[in-house]
């Protein structure tokens, strides 16, 4: 996936690496977000599936990076923005 110049910056600043974000894209779980932008978050369930995939020895090491991680992608497919969510992302 191409990433914008804005979720370059912010991938550095907040300490996300890409492996991260691919984990968020891959097992997590998705919310539409308006204007054809979608949210790819690690709740409990996705960090199950990202262990039983991974192994736990792994899961373990990278814990302090999927604590709260989402990533947004835009209509056009490019990653928008990344980060770490401190609320619970509220599903309809």
């Amino acid at each position: 996936m191409e990433l914008t110049k804005h979720a370059t910056e912010r991938m550095q600043q907040r300490g996300i690496p890409p492996l991260i974000m691919s984990a968020c894209i891959d097992y997590g779980n998705l919310r539409h977000a308006g204007r054809g932008a979608t949210i790819y978050y690690l709740d409990k369930r996705a960090k199950r599936r990202l262990e039983r995939e991974w192994g736990r020895s792994v899961t373990r090491r990278l814990s302090k990076f999927l604590d709260g991680p989402y990533v947004i992608v835009g209509s056009d497919g490019a990653i928008i923005t990344t980060g770490k969510r401190f609320k619970r992302i509220r599903t309809a």
